[in-house]
């Protein structure tokens, strides 16, 4: 046996038995579970349900809410004057005179527009354009459904000014309207989720933003899983993400041990929605809760009869 092979048989026994050392001592990491993520299934208007109304408008909430959601799903943005409003994209374009970004306008400003303007139905009809519908703020939301889980997702990044700002901001109105226990804060940077947490100090849920999930299915997929340490309490991702998958059972469960629930969006399809609750997803995010809110209540009423089937 030459020098090279007895070296990478060295190197392999040594990983090996670093591998079963740290099986053997270490422990899941697991996050202590929060109030607003203890209900399983649940379904998630995404921006309120947006192909069923105006996405992020009080009439797309107030719709979603009557079908029974357990909550709601949204982005948030900072204005010129400060105020966090409810919107997702950076651009303005709800008139046919609106154009401009977020952070140009004031919220009195944004008032003038109707966010219900582009608007299109089933049958291809514009059916709020007469009807006008303002931006909505966070603390309107708030003080609208007291009672609902809401998600934040911060879209500033927190290279700009509105982002360098968000945390802070969106920490005092949620202290403010007492709301810590029944929101999770998440964003597509997961520095914005650190930097509000700074604030926070873990009385808040937060979700895993894009470095987080990366981390989560990098461990998932190697041999030492087990010494992964989450950050973040809940994963909203995709059922796909490039070529790999992220809907498995296997990944679900793996996530489930460190108590971190999954919801997936944006899942429009009834087919869909039940293979992802029979794989163990604890959430489904939906523009459609017309047809997702009475299927989760079908799959939990055909769980608890399998349960006493089984008694």
């Amino acid at each position: 046996m030459g020098k090279k092979t007895k070296l990478a048989l060295a190197i392999a026994a040594a990983s090996a038995a670093a591998w079963a050392g740290s099986k053997a001592f270490i422990k899941p990491q697991k996050r202590e579970g929060k109030e607003v993520l203890k209900k399983a299934p649940v379904v998630l208007a995404h921006r309120g349900g947006a192909k069923l109304a105006p996405e992020h408008t009080m009439i797309a909430f107030e719709k979603a809410f009557e079908f029974g959601v357990d909550g709601f799903e949204i982005d948030v943005r900072l204005t010129k004057d400060e105020e966090i409003v409810v919107i997702h994209d950076e651009t303005i374009d709800r008139t046919s005179d609106g154009m401009g970004s977020v952070k140009d306008f004031t919220l009195e400003e944004l008032r003038n527009f109707n966010f219900a303007f582009h608007f299109k139905d089933g049958e291809g009809n514009y059916p709020y354009r007469n009807q006008k519908a303002e931006i909505v703020t966070l603390k309107e939301l708030f003080e609208k459904f007291p009672n609902m889980y809401i998600n934040i997702d911060i879209k500033d990044s927190p290279e700009t000014y509105e982002g360098s700002l968000m945390p802070s901001k969106l920490w005092r109105l949620i202290e403010e309207c007492h709301a810590e226990d029944r929101v999770v804060v998440t964003s597509f940077y997961s520095e914005q989720v650190d930097r509000f947490n700074l604030y926070a100090q873990n009385r808040v849920a937060l979700g895993a933003g894009e470095t987080d999930v990366r981390k989560a299915f990098t461990a998932f997929t190697s041999q030492f899983g087990h010494l992964y340490h989450p950050k973040v309490d809940v994963f909203q991702i995709p059922t796909k993400h490039g070529r790999f998958s992220l809907d498995s059972p296997k990944f679900i469960a793996y996530l489930n041990n460190f108590n971190i629930p999954v919801h997936y969006w944006v899942i429009d399809d009834e087919e869909q929605m039940m293979k992802l609750l029979d794989k163990g997803a604890q959430g489904i995010i939906t523009d459609r809760p017309d047809i997702a809110v009475p299927l989760v209540r079908n799959w939990i009423e055909k769980q608890k009869e399998k349960g006493e089937n089984q008694k």
